[in-house]
Order: structure tokens, then C-alpha cells, then sequence
């Protein structure tokens, strides 16, 4: 037993666990051997509680006996159970060394009480929590600059919307573009031009007032959230950010290069209720912005064309009304193709509708309408229930269909997609459902949910339009999805814009690292779909390969009747398998007897007549 108890807190050791006993009304810790292989120290000198806590690091969040003691827990007689993290320094706190430990166990109660024995465990943690530093890191800051990346930016321009409607005050939001920059990769090559947007950033954070947020807002574009700024203020602020790039030229290493700036900006909350609408708002003015002189600023101002765009969106809520009524909605199917190989691997479903005078045509229009008035959860259902029948009249087929974010997101009302497949799980596994990533990491709870129940049923996850909101790698990592559909409108003339091509690479690494698969959607060129390959995508979508159809591209069709005929088939020769199975079991149950137990066994032909007179009565 002595050889074998010590064979074991070896295996312990090596595997990086130190056990200890820590008696709390003695103040004695009691290690287990090997444990100076874990903590880095003689364990004689952390023998109680005092003595550990000084070689704790004092900006640790919590310790031991915080969270034994401070806890606030009750033994219920089976001991408390506790997990933390905390950094150690085993040559006390003016040393260098230090490492992390997870230390994880139970306390036990004394008779008042009160804690008084806690058992547990001690595991160095070192790289993960390097990797989850650096996830960290990388999950806030732009790698290039060190500014907030466009994740960090919505959380840091909602809190100022956030501010500013609690104290009555405004602030504003603008993006700022490198205007010249495709000019850069053409002329210099992406190092250069790498070159020019990280000085550009160091220029705008110099400038920016303290408590104004800075952050890498995608390729050649930076968000600034301007707190306590007035409409009358933002022309002065955006001259500053201006002058930035008049000042002097980037010196880089194939020379001095100009940066030519353009800034949109909006002032909320007059223009924008929240953070999504603010971006949007300051985006359109920076396409009206980049059509002018380069150095130009435009603010977002309401204007009547918008107003006549709220007047068609009522007509086409109406229009949806009439197609769910009369049934019009159709499904149009266009390929998704191996990147390498280009041999479709399955299809998008996305859908179309019969106009008034009888010509197919594109519904996406309507969804913007349809999710405002929440109809979008009627066109959901009714697009499952299609996905469904095409898959179950065509075997070979596997097809991939978007969900809306008012449905994924809504507890109330995805069981009634849930439902629909759970009727037919026969084919869920060849059913992908597509859900836009401004949805799936804005509400993160309800989204995982819903995705494991999709998960469950058999069905594979996609999210859409990658790269087109804000992403948080710690909650992409919380979601059990296997696809990335980039955003389409960073893979459209990929080989012209420089700034696309960065943006993209960084998305198809960022999905490799997490073991998904990439899909490139709105491919429409052959050097496009080289540099996809190039970077390792998996798969391809888009003009080149393929626009939707409405004919089924699959050449097996069951039709309904003959698929009844062939499930109520497949039903019988299980029943007989178990009518067989049944007597062989009554001839094992009577061995002595001469003749078997053994009916006369009916015939297959048999069997259908005779179930299908039952079914018939």
C-alpha cells in the first residue's frame, strides 16, 4: 500500500496536482509529497495560511480565504465546493518568479458552523491562462495598432449613449477611413500600407481628448466615441482628427506616403437610439463623405428620401401579408462548392416570392420589413416547413437555410422551428441554419441555447455574414457551430480591394484556430477564388460557381406517394425482423420439444395485405 500511495502522489506531481488539508482553526497546512514541484517552494514555508497568503499577489481578485471565509455558503453536511484562480509567487512579492494555480476543493464545517477543514488541490495553469490572456487581448485590442478593436468600440459607444441619456447631455460617434489606402497596397505592397495605418492610429490616439475611445474599427477604417460632444462641437473635433494627416507625410520604408482622410459622424442620441444605429448612421455619411474632395467631414442629418423609404417599407409589409396568405413564398437553390476541388458540398436555400404579376423575384427586401413588425417569424416557419419537404422528397440532398435573429433570439417562438424538425429528424442532419453573427454574439444565452437544441435534433449551425458586426472570441468559442459564412461584401472583388484581402485572411485564421470551416460567400472571379484558396478556405459561394434556381439541382425525387409507399415498406420489414427475432427466442425458450415452436411463417406479401387491411379498418 506504502509503495502504491506513493506511486500516486507522484502521478499527482507529474500531472501538476498538489494536494493539501488546511485545519483554518490551527492555521496549519498540511501538503501532500511532491507538492514543491507544484507550488515552486519548500511547502514548509507556506505550512499555514498566513504564510500563503503573503506569497499571494496583491492584485489577485480573490484568494482562499476570501472565498472560504467570505463566501457566504453553507455547509449542508456534504461540504461547500469552491474553484479559483489566483497568481502565486513563491519567492514572496518583491521576486520575479511567479506562476498561476487553480485551486479547487471542498470546505467542510466545524460545529458552529463556521468553516473549519478545507481538502483540496492545487494545479499550475500557466499556458492556459497565457492563451486566455492572449484571447483576451486579441478579443479587445486590434493586433496591428493596440487600439479597441470594433468589438470593444460597441461596448465602449454603448456606455457613452448609455451616459449621455442618463445625465441629459449628447455624445458622438464618427469613422474615420484611410482613403487612399488601396492606392498604398497597389503602389507599395501591404507591409507599407500596414505602415501607414498603424502611424495613422498613433496620430488619432494622440489627439483624441482623454475618455475619448479610439479603436481599429476594420481594415482602413478607426471609430472614435467623442463623450460630451454637441453637433456644434464635432466640426472642431473633426478638423483635429484631420490635421493629423496633414501634418507631415508617413515615413516608410519604400518612402514618404500621404494618408488622405474621410470622416462620417453622427450625434446621438438625436440620430440614433442606440450603438448598431450610430454605426450605421455614421457609415452612411462616410459613403457620402468618400464621394467628395478627400479631407472632407460630413454629419448625419435625417432626410426625405429616407421618410420615402419608411412609406415603401409599408407597402411591403402588406405585400408580405398577401404571399403568406396565398402561399407564394418559394425556395431558389444556389450552390455551396468545395474550395478546392469546386464540386458543390450543399446549397443555400434562400427564398423568393411570386409578384402580382407572376414573375419570381428576390425576397430579401422584405425581411428588414418583416423582422421590424415581427412577421419575420411567420416567414421563418413557413421556410422550414419548405427545407423540410425538399429534403425529404430529394435523399441526396443537403441544404443550408437562414434564420432570423428575432427567431433565434426569442425563446417564445424557436420551439416552433424546433418542433417542425423534431417531426422530421430523419433529415435534420442534412439541414444547416444559418444564423447573421450581429445575432448570434449580441445575444449570446438565448443563441446558445437555440443552437444546442439544433445540435441535439441532428441539424449543423452557420454564422452568417461573418466579419460584418462586432466579434467577441470568448463568446464565438462558447458557440458549438461548425461554419463561417464571411460577409460577402469583404469577398466581392477581393482582389482589388487591399484592405478586404487583410480583413478577410484575419477571419479565415481566426476560424482555423477555432477548428470551423469557412465559407466565402458573393465569389464572383477567378482570381478571387485563387486568393481564397490561397488563405485556406473550405468553401465557396457566389456568381462564379453558380446563382440560385428554383429547379432542384438533385436528380433523385421521391415524390410524396411513392416515399408513403416506401416508409410503410420499410416499417413492415421491421415488423417482421421482430416477428422473426420473437420465434427464434420462443425456440430457445423450448429446446425439448421435437418440433419447434415455430408458426408458419408469413410471407412478406402477406404481411402488406394484412397490415394494410388493418390500417384501411
Amino acid at each position: 500500500m506504502g509503495e502504491l500511495s506513493g506511486l500516486t502522489d507522484r502521478a499527482a506531481a507529474d500531472s501538476g496536482l498538489a494536494a493539501y488539508h488546511w485545519d483554518i482553526e490551527q492555521d496549519v497546512i498540511s501538503w501532500s509529497p511532491w507538492a514543491s514541484q507544484v507550488l515552486g517552494c519548500d511547502p514548509e514555508t507556506v505550512s499555514t495560511g498566513r504564510q500563503f497568503a503573503t506569497l499571494l499577489d496583491p492584485d489577485n481578485l480573490t484568494s482562499r480565504y476570501d472565498t472560504v471565509m467570505r463566501g457566504g455558503a453553507q455547509d449542508a453536511g456534504g461540504g461547500v465546493p469552491f474553484r479559483i484562480e489566483y497568481r502565486f509567487m513563491p519567492q514572496g512579492r518583491s521576486g520575479r518568479a511567479s506562476q498561476w494555480l487553480e485551486d479547487q476543493g471542498r470546505w467542510h464545517a466545524g460545529i458552529e458552523g463556521r468553516p473549519a477543514h478545507v481538502f483540496g488541490t492545487l494545479r499550475r495553469i500557466d499556458e492556459r491562462h497565457r492563451q486566455d490572456q492572449q484571447l483576451s487581448y486579441l478579443g479587445h485590442c486590434d493586433a496591428l495598432t493596440g487600439l479597441m478593436n470594433r468589438g470593444r468600440m460597441m461596448e465602449s459607444l454603448g456606455g457613452a449613449m448609455a451616459a449621455a441619456e442618463r445625465e441629459n447631455s449628447t455624445c458622438s460617434f464618427m469613422v474615420i477611413a484611410i482613403t487612399n489606402l488601396s492606392s498604398v497596397n497597389e503602389a507599395y505592397g501591404f507591409e507599407v500600407a500596414d505602415e501607414v495605418i498603424l502611424a495613422v492610429a498613433k496620430r488619432l490616439a494622440r489627439v483624441a481628448r482623454a475618455g475619448d475611445a479610439v479603436a481599429r474599427y476594420s481594415g482602413s477604417k478607426f471609430g472614435i466615441v467623442l463623450n460630451n460632444c454637441r453637433r456644434e462641437d464635432l466640426a472642431f473635433a473633426a478638423e483635429r482628427f484631420l490635421g493629423t494627416a496633414r501634418e507631415s507625410v508617413i515615413e516608410t520604408e519604400r518612402g514618404p506616403v500621404w494618408a488622405l482622410l474621410s470622416i462620417g459622424a453622427v450625434v446621438t442620441p438625436f440620430h440614433a437610439a442606440d450603438s448598431a444605429m450610430a454605426i450605421a448612421r455614421a457609415e452612411e455619411a462616410l459613403t457620402q463623405a468618400r464621394t467628395q474632395p478627400a479631407g472632407d467631414v460630413v454629419i448625419y442629418e435625417p432626410s426625405e428620401q429616407r421618410r420615402s423609404e419608411r412609406s415603401c417599407n409599408a407597402r411591403h409589409a402588406a405585400e408580405i401579408v398577401q404571399c403568406l396568405k396565398e402561399n407564394r413564398f418559394q425556395l431558389a437553390f444556389q450552390p455551396v462548392v468545395d474550395g478546392n476541388t469546386g464540386e458543390p458540398v450543399f446549397h443555400e436555400a434562400l427564398l423568393r416570392m411570386t409578384g402580382d404579376d407572376g414573375r419570381i423575384v428576390p425576397a430579401g427586401h422584405l425581411i428588414p420589413v418583416a423582422e421590424t413588425l415581427g412577421l419575420v417569424r411567420l416567414i421563418d416557419k413557413v421556410v422550414a416547413e419548405m427545407a423540410v419537404d425538399v429534403l425529404t422528397r430529394h435523399p441526396s440532398a443537403v441544404i443550408s437555410l437562414n434564420m432570423s435573429g428575432t427567431t433565434a433570439t426569442d425563446p417564445r417562438w424557436y420551439p416552433e422551428i424546433l418542433s417542425i424538425i423534431a417531426k422530421n429528424r430523419d433529415v435534420a442532419n442534412r439541414m444547416i441554419i444559418e444564423i447573421t453573427e450581429t445575432v448570434a454574439l449580441g445575444d449570446l444565452s438565448h443563441t446558445i441555447r437555440f443552437v444546442e437544441e439544433l445540435r441535439f435534433l441532428g441539424c449543423s449551425v452557420a454564422i452568417d455574414d461573418f466579419g460584418a458586426g462586432y466579434t467577441s472570441f470568448r463568446s464565438l468559442r462558447a458557440l458549438p457551430v461548425e461554419y463561417l459564412k464571411l460577409d460577402g461584401t469583404f469577398c466581392r472583388e477581393l482582389s482589388e480591394n487591399g484592405e478586404n484581402q487583410y480583413y478577410v485572411r484575419s477571419l479565415i485564421d481566426l476560424a482555423r484556430s477555432f477548428g470551423l470551416k469557412t465559407v466565402a460567400e458573393w465569389v464572383e472571379t477567378e482570381e478571387d477564388a485563387r486568393l481564397l484558396r490561397q488563405w485556406g478556405v473550405d468553401l465557396m459561394q457566389g456568381r462564379l460557381f453558380g446563382m440560385a434556381e428554383l429547379t432542384p439541382p438533385w436528380s433523385e425525387d421521391v415524390p410524396p406517394a411513392r416515399q408513403t409507399i416506401a416508409g410503410f415498406e420499410r416499417d413492415l420489414e421491421g415488423e417482421l425482423a421482430k416477428l422473426r427475432r420473437a420465434i427464434t427466442l420462443l425456440d430457445r425458450a423450448f429446446p425439448g420439444r421435437d418440433e419447434p415452436m415455430r408458426p408458419a411463417e408469413p410471407s412478406f406479401a402477406d404481411l402488406v395485405s394484412d397490415t394494410a387491411q388493418r390500417r384501411a379498418r
